[in-house]
């Protein structure tokens, strides 16, 4: 319950909504109770009328009148909450789901590691949907059964004490085997939504894999573990059900006993001549509606405890710990020489800006464009992924990362985006620790083009500009003829607004990652960071993409995780990876008759032995088709000449 009492208290916006439901909750019971006292004054009239002992017509005739207004009045306002109940329900759906969105995208990337895509969104729809449902049936029937059971409490009282007596016991009776249902249920409960999420994110999963499920006939095994999953809460329904229909057989019984005594009270009393026909008429209509709340309650708590239930995920989402950024560290001591001492001082000074402060000797500024100091890093601890890297990138440069495939490479660029911390040391980005930047100044001033272009269903327009959604026509046109993607767009009959499907589906392989390198041209970041960006094309693709990165690359600060050496060999300089830790930096040249990594992917890459080709291709470097083929060095594959 405490997670429902959090959810009203986060949301004091929907207050007055609040308000005006307990009004008309107030006045409906009301309305509803002047029903009871004009029938059976009705009654007295027609009893009285009928036996000749007094009574008119014209009594009667009014207080069928009056019935009648009270039961419009009722209907205005049963009609005026629901209004009210059903937009703050609206109204809290959509709080409550941009909150969840919200904290999802400010949550570090080791959150989105560890789930399901499919389990997120689930949970937000069933979550949500519970809980919403739940506080639209109390905001709609809670407040009324409250009044109206207090009012028949008192007027019951007035009327006959043992009438009262019966009701006061029977309410806390009937809401204590109420909640004795209450633990058990919740447990089964959470049990289910977590095999449902599970089967939810694998749904969501094969669904955007289908092309991948179906090439290996895997529809039929996808099928009955989604079915298997799903079945498993079958068992847990039926304890659920077992458990709670018992108790509600216990409770209705109770509730039939109560009322049995309350009716034969009223009876007796009755053929007494404690009461009039009309009062007994009247008393038992307040009975009935005593009732009615009392039965209602069962449905109360059970949407209530799916909603507990269904809050626990929500709130498990918003209370993780969102992306931080720490206090900027002293710069370590370092005793390999003044050269990393200063570089080190660099890393912790604010950037000075770029006009103005070039050096006399060669117009390098005085920071850094960015730069790795002692960094060392683990997706899981215990086992590290990167060791003590130091290297630093000046302003215009373009460094290549070279690394067996798993050696850290795409773990630097992770780093650098901010998208993990550091275990230890600092990542700098024009000499400022990152981790005391802004999240949205640290990823405005880096652009990417992965090796998957990762688009959106949307136009293509959209598209280019989703860094600046603010773009003009011509900027965005201007963007997409410098990535060489104009040509293309142009045979669309709808142009940049052409629609390309989920990830860009409509698009072949070459398009999307033009449609990318224009995206990243028009964000128009000082560094840029090309993550195997022309991994898998054809060599016509390539050339093309190529063409574009060219473009983009021009006066930026460039790092290349690059799978072709005659890329690699137009860089400034090579950082080499082994084993997590820094093999060697030096220019292409240099490294190329050093003995280290590089030196031995160019000695590979001239030999015809297959041994050899195997070698380069655990280095992420493509191969090509063969030695001696006039396209090797750009590593054409027998995979990609399918490629659209």
């Amino acid at each position: 319950m405490r997670s429902l009492v959090r959810i009203l208290s986060t949301t004091k916006d929907l207050w007055p909504y609040y308000l005006g439901i307990v009004v008309t909750s107030l006045l409906m019971s009301l309305t509803a109770l002047v029903t009871p006292f004009v029938i059976g004054r009705a009654t007295d009239e027609v009893v009285a009328l009928a036996g000749g002992q007094g009574g008119t017509v014209r009594t009667i005739v009014w207080l069928a009148l009056g019935l009648l207004a009270a039961e419009l009045l009722n209907t205005v306002l049963t009609n005026v909450g629901g209004y009210l109940g059903d937009t703050m329900s609206a109204r809290l759906r959509q709080i409550l789901s941009v909150r969840y969105f919200e904290k999802l995208l400010g949550l570090p990337q080791r959150y989105f590691d560890d789930e399901l895509s499919g389990t997120i969104i689930g949970r937000l729809s069933r979550s949500i949907a519970e809980v919403t449902t739940f506080l639209k049936s109390m905001a709609n029937t809670f407040f009324t059964m409250l009044v109206t059971t207090v009012a028949v409490l008192v007027i019951s009282a007035v009327y006959s004490w043992p009438l009262a007596v019966m009701l006061a016991v029977m309410f806390p009776a009937y809401m204590w085997l109420t909640t004795r249902t209450s633990s058990n249920w919740q447990r089964l409960e959470g049990e289910k939504n977590d095999l449902i999420d599970v089967a939810n994110g694998r749904f969501s999963e094969v669904i955007g894999q289908i092309r991948v499920v179906k090439s290996f006939v895997r529809e039929r095994s996808e099928l009955a573990i989604f079915g298997d999953r799903y079945g498993a809460t079958i068992g847990m329904t039926r304890e659920q059900a077992r458990h709670w229909h018992s108790m509600d057989t216990a409770r209705r019984a109770v509730l039939n006993l109560a009322f049995l005594g309350i009716y034969l009270v009223l009876f007796l009393q009755t053929a007494h001549g404690a009461f009039s026909i009309g009062v007994m008429v009247l008393l038992l209509q307040l009975m009935g509606m005593a009732r009615t709340p009392v039965t209602m309650m069962s449905f109360i708590v059970d949407s209530g405890q799916r909603a507990i239930a269904g809050s626990r995920s929500y709130f498990e989402v918003m209370d993780q710990t969102p992306e931080v950024r720490r206090a900027l560290p002293v710069a370590p001591a370092d005793t390999a020489g003044a050269s990393d001492a200063a570089a080190a001082a660099d890393m912790v000074e604010p950037a000075r800006a770029a006009t103005g402060a070039a050096s006399a000797g060669g117009g390098r500024v005085d920071a850094h464009a960015f730069a790795f100091h002692h960094v060392d890093f683990a997706y899981t601890p215990g086992r590290p992924v990167l060791r003590d890297i130091t290297f630093h990138v000046d302003p215009g440069e373009r460094i290549a990362l070279v690394g067996e495939s798993g050696g850290g490479k795409s773990t630097l660029v992770n780093l650098l985006l901010g998208l993990y911390p550091p275990d230890g040391g600092i990542v700098s980005l024009q000499g400022r620790d990152i981790t005391t930047m802004p999240v949205e100044e640290l990823r405005r001033t880096t652009g990417v083009v992965f090796q998957d272009p990762s688009l959106f269903s949307g136009t293509i327009r959209e598209n280019i500009a989703y860094g600046r959604p603010d773009a003009t026509d011509d900027e965005v046109a201007e963007a997409a003829r410098r990535a060489n993607a104009d040509r293309f767009i142009g045979r669309f009959p709808e142009g940049y607004e052409a629609v390309i499907g989920e990830r860009g589906v409509k698009l072949s392989g070459g398009q999307k990652q033009r449609v990318a390198v224009a995206r990243a041209l028009l964000k128009d970041a000082p560094v840029l960071v090309l993550d195997e960006a022309t991994s898998s094309l054809d060599t016509k693709s390539e050339r093309l993409v190529q063409e574009g990165l060219e473009e983009l690359m021009a006066d930026r600060t460039t790092l290349i995780i690059a799978h072709r050496l005659s890329t690699i060999s137009t860089v400034d300089r090579i950082v080499t990876l082994r084993d997590g830790a820094v093999d060697e930096i030096g220019s292409p040249a240099e490294l190329a008759v050093s003995g280290g990594i590089y030196a031995e992917l160019l000695a590979l890459q001239a030999s015809g032995d297959l041994a050899d080709r195997a070698r380069l291709t655990a280095y992420g470097i493509d191969v090509g088709p063969g030695v001696g083929d006039p396209d090797a060095h750009l590593g054409v594959t027998g995979a990609a000449a399918g490629q659209r």
